[in-house]
């Protein structure tokens, strides 16, 4: 169900890459955009700014003051524990809370099929709050779990929170893709060097950078729950990464070396990598293929 009035619309973080689309997105639509961070950039133009650290319930609490939203989009919920104080906090302050999730939380479906949302059942997912969720470290190694018992959290019973977890598939695109990860392989086949792939090289689903902050923004307008994947249609490859590369390198050379795991070059899978966008599909979302996008990626 599209709302037909201008919503107001919170967004935490979110101010790069896909998120800085999402809210471009909105303000174009007329919505009421505000902008939580802690201060390290300035909002777009044209939307509200609240500071604080979202890891900090009562600061968190005092930047909200009595605002409601509509809609709350939390791009930057990485762990329970901040899952666990946006429930407190925006119980009650809005009608709809989105989750920007991950592929990730599917890290241990090795499946030659494609991934639905019902791998992973949020409700299903032990939360342990206790974890070193704020050690740096701990949580780049743990990002899939993380992201899991995040879902936990806004999924578990309780009072009403009304959530919905994108589950994002890899991003590719844009000139302010600030990963470097397409670069790496540019950067070695333009160089004729060795790129790191396990002995067996699975392929996976990717999205668009401009496709995901479609996908958002026309999440926010509608009134489905739980999880729900984001994927372009179509699988591709590493090696077809490559191809679709050295095709604007005619200079260059596509050579791959076989390495232990860990040590493996980004977007090269020792497992699948692949996720059901069916529900999405059924829900009225019309994605495209990645094929259709790649070549301009890589442009």
């Amino acid at each position: 169900m599209v709302m037909g009035k201008a919503r107001e619309v919170l967004v935490i973080g979110g101010n790069r890459y896909f998120g800085k689309r999402l809210i471009a997105r909105l303000l174009a639509a007329g919505d009421r955009v505000t902008v939580l961070n802690r201060g390290s950039s300035a909002p777009p133009a044209g939307a509200a700014h609240l500071i604080a650290d979202r890891d900090d319930e009562e600061a968190l609490r005092t930047a909200l003051g009595p605002r409601t939203f509509d809609v709350v989009v939390d791009q930057v919920c990485y762990t329970p524990r901040q899952a666990a104080i946006a429930r407190r906090l925006f119980t009650g302050r809005t009608n709809r809370y989105v989750m920007t999730s991950t592929v990730e939380v599917y890290e241990y479906e090795d499946s030659a099929d494609l991934v639905g949302e019902t791998a992973v059942d949020p409700l299903a997912v032990p939360v342990d709050l206790e974890l070193p969720w704020d050690d740096r470290e701990f949580l780049d190694t743990h990002y899939g779990e993380g992201k899991r018992q995040a879902e936990a959290v806004f999924a578990a019973p309780g009072p009403e929170l009304p959530y919905a977890a994108v589950r994002v598939a890899h991003v590719l695109g844009g000139a302010d893709d600030f990963t470097g990860r397409l670069g790496h392989y540019t950067d070695r086949i333009r160089a004729g060097e060795a790129i790191a792939v396990p002995a067996t090289n699975h392929p996976a689903t990717y999205i668009h950078v401009d496709e995901i902050a479609d996908f958002l923004f026309w999440t926010v307008g509608q009134d489905f729950t739980g999880p729900v994947n984001a994927a372009s249609h179509g699988l591709l490859t590493t090696e077809e990464l490559c191809e679709a590369i050295a095709a604007h390198l005619p200079s260059g050379r596509v050579v791959f070396r076989t390495a232990p795991e860990g040590e493996n070059s980004p977007f090269s899978f020792a497992r699948s990598y692949g996720m059901d966008n069916s529900r999405a599909t059924q829900l009225g979302y019309a994605f495209t293929r990645a094929w259709e996008w790649l070549p301009g990626v890589v442009r």
